[in-house]
């Protein structure tokens, strides 16, 4: 996998994450500094967690798989990709808690962060190098994430379903992408 791909897969899966963090932004009266380390560091912290357990949940059976790791890779990305792009057109806009303690932000955290798990076990069934990858994943989580809570707080609504179309767009297209350079 190129590091062009790696970055489109570290974007597109931080979309849940920035769209939350739109939500909080629109949440509170003003964006204090600490308001988006906490949402990069919960965020990101989780977004680079997952997929390492992921990972090593799939190759625990990649040798079973290996002769369709590709397809499982393409499926995976495929319903989170779909799963995205639905629920961004199913929602309106939903003003989150101006709550950003543990408490609060764990839950958003491992929610925004599953599709990090599956995009761990297609890693580890493309062989992968998982630390890499999460880092980058983690990173770029914890800065769109910082980003979306001052968009959030300025544009309101406008961008959240957007964000989360794309990010499953992108999926998606990475998915088959994955599909094609395996099956050609």
């Amino acid at each position: 996998m190129s590091i062009t791909d790696l970055l489109l897969i570290a974007v597109g899966l931080s979309m849940d994450a920035f769209a939350v963090s739109i939500g909080k932004g629109l949440s509170v009266a003003k964006v204090r500094p600490r308001y988006a380390l906490t949402v990069g560091v919960w965020f990101g912290g989780f977004q680079a967690l997952m997929p390492i357990v992921g990972y090593y949940l799939g190759t625990s059976f990649a040798d079973l798989v290996q002769s369709v790791d590709h397809w499982i890779a393409f499926v995976l990305l495929g319903i989170i990709g779909f799963n995205m792009i639905h629920e961004s057109l199913s929602k309106g806009c939903e003003r989150s808690s101006d709550d950003f303690s543990p408490k609060a932000m764990l839950p958003l955290a491992v929610a925004t962060s599953i599709d990090a798990l599956a995009v761990g076990v297609s890693l580890a069934f493309l062989k992968e190098p998982i630390f890499a990858s999460a880092a980058a994943i983690g990173i770029t989580t914890a800065l769109l994430s910082a980003v979306g809570l001052y968009i959030g707080n300025i544009f309101g609504c406008k961008y959240k379903s957007k964000a989360e179309f794309m990010g499953g767009a992108v999926l998606i297209l990475i998915g088959i992408k994955i599909l094609v350079e395996h099956t050609l």
